[in-house]
Formats: structure tokens, sequence, C-alpha cells
């Protein structure tokens, strides 16, 4: 099987396309043909090897441990091990495999049953791809962290993207009043997508106007004493973006001292459980509650091409890697 295999950190051209052996599952491991999956900050930290700090939290000190990067999984069951119980050849399924060895970009790969869903029937294969890890860290962040209700002002600030797109469609499905940060020319696509207004920060400074929110979602970086004077006295800011030792200095350690401070709560840090949800988001998009939201596709063959797209920080909405073509 052909497989995108990563043996140094350096810049997406050091990603090899190869011929390696199909895996054979494990008695309690589905073997899944991959047939679409996407790029995510996850993937891009696991090539670059930075920041230099996920070395040392077990990715490799100075060689990748892991070879064929790729977490969001969409495609058919090929094969089960014998102790499977909840699926079988020809299943349509969805998932992530960053607990278990990644290995996405390729394919086939093997992965615990827990790590896999039954496919929404109305989306395909591609689209399915771009929700795993983008829509439980939306869907978990805004429910779990955020603790969203009903009736709340919501800003999400970097809403055109592939994690924001699933934010303010979450949002608005438990009720709140969404706000989207975003630049000019993604402004219809964000209203498009549910949001009941629009902020442009190449325009305007939602830090410098009088609304004040219940819940922020941060994606991108921003001063996080900017986002604590635009909360409501009550409010809650929740911070799910790319890593950095400036974004890791305010989500670890000063947000959790101002919020000794009154009664504004500044909660940082990834707020994903994988998998843990995969079935409600299952339903959420087979009720149209929730559409995935696809900036561009690229072949297996291509992906260091859909790594340094999603490395300008620009996409509306998800980067998917196409494994395998459709039949029609």
């Amino acid at each position: 099987m052909k497989a995108l295999v990563c043996t140094e950190y350096g810049l997406p051209d050091i990603l090899e396309l190869k011929e390696i052996e199909t895996p054979i599952p494990e008695d309690n491991e589905v073997l899944v043909e991959v047939h679409a999956s996407s790029v995510t900050t996850h993937n891009l930290v696991l090539v670059s090897g930075k920041p230099f700090f996920v070395r040392l939290m077990g990715s490799g000190i100075l060689k990748p441990v892991i070879k064929i990067p790729g977490n969001d999984i969409a495609g058919r069951v090929a094969a089960v091990g014998r102790n499977v119980t909840q699926f079988r050849q020809g299943d349509e399924v969805f998932g992530d495999s960053s607990e278990c060895g990644f290995g996405a970009f390729a394919e086939c790969v093997c992965v615990p049953e827990t790590a896999l869903a039954f496919k929404p029937v109305n989306v395909t294969f591609e689209e399915a791809a771009a929700v795993p890890q983008a829509g439980l860290v939306a869907l978990q962040g805004l429910r779990d962290k955020g603790q969203i209700k009903k009736g709340h002002t919501v800003l999400i600030y970097g809403a055109s993207g592939g994690l924001g797109t699933f934010a303010v469609q979450i949002a608005k499905y438990f009720g709140a009043e969404v706000t989207g940060v975003c630049s000019t020319r993604n402004l219809d696509m964000v209203r498009a997508i549910g949001a009941d207004y629009v902020i442009d920060y190449t325009n305007e400074d939602f830090a410098r106007g009088g609304q004040r929110y219940d819940l922020i979602f941060a994606i991108h970086y921003r001063s996080i004493l900017d986002f604590k004077r635009a909360l409501s006295p009550q409010g809650t800011y929740v911070s799910v973006g790319s890593p950095s030792l400036k974004r890791i200095f305010q989500d670890m350690i000063l947000g959790p001292c101002l919020s000794t401070k009154g009664s504004k709560k500044l909660v940082g840090g990834w707020a994903l459980i994988p998998n843990k949800d995969l079935a409600l988001m299952k339903a959420l998009i087979e009720d149209g509650k929730v559409k995935p939201v696809i900036d561009r596709r690229y072949p297996l063959a291509e992906a260091a091409e859909a790594f340094r797209y999603y490395r300008e920080g620009h996409s509306r909405g998800k980067v998917v890697i196409t494994i395998r073509q459709a039949v029609v």
C-alpha cells in the first residue's frame, strides 16, 4: 500500500510517498481502507517537530517516532480482529487515530474499534474526514470547558478556519447568539454557516467595542488580557489554538492566575477527548445541524502542498487529503 512517510523533522517537502506493507489487525483492531483524511495542527507539529517541547512529550527528540502522520480517518472497513463486535467488513466509518499511533495518511490503517464510529450517511468520505478532531475540539471546548448555555453571547475568534466553522455551527446548535471574527473575504461564509454577527478584524477590534461576551472561544493567538476585557462579569474564555511558547504561558500560567481575581474564568489547553462524541457529531450532521466546510482537497501525492497551504493559516474550512477516489 502507499503511505506518506516522515523520517526526519522539517518542512513539508521531507514527506515521502512510499510503498509499504499493509498492516494486519490485532484481535481488537479494525483495518480501515482510508478514503480521506485531513491536515491538522497535530500533523504539522509531528512533521516539523516544533515547538521543540513537543519532542520532550514523546514524539521523538532527534527524529519523529510517528513515521506516518495523519489522524482524521474516513473510510471503509476491510477486515476486523476476532474480538471486534461493533463493525464488520464493508462498514463505512470515521474516527481519530491520534491516541493510537496516527497513520491515517496511508491507503490502510489499523485502529482499535473504540477509535471509530459509523460515518454519517449524508456526507462524502472527504466531508467525514473533516470532522473528527476539529469537530470534537469545538464540541468539547464549547460544551465541557465553556459550559455553553442557550442564550449565551459567544465570540468565535478565528471563525472561518477548519475548527472555527465547526465552532460557529455547534454554538448555534446549543442556542447561543454567535459572533464570528474573521477577515473580509470570509464574512459571507461565516454568516452562511449561522453566525448572527460577524466582525472583520481588519477593520474592527472586538476588544475595543462595548460588547461583552458570556463565552469567548479563541482559536487564533491574541493577548489574553484583550479577551478578558471583552468578557461579561461571569464570562469564560476557552483557548484551543495551536501550541506556541507564548500561548502556553498564557493558557497554563497567566490564565489560571488571572482567574483567581474576579469571577471571569480563563481556561487554556487542548480540550479534546478523542472519539468520545463521534456518535453525537454523526447525529448532528445527519440532522443538518452541522455541515463540514471544505476549502481545498489534495491527493495523497500532493500532501506536501496541502501542508504548505494549511501552514499559511488562511484556509476557509478544512484542508482534506483524498487517498482513494470515489467510485461512481
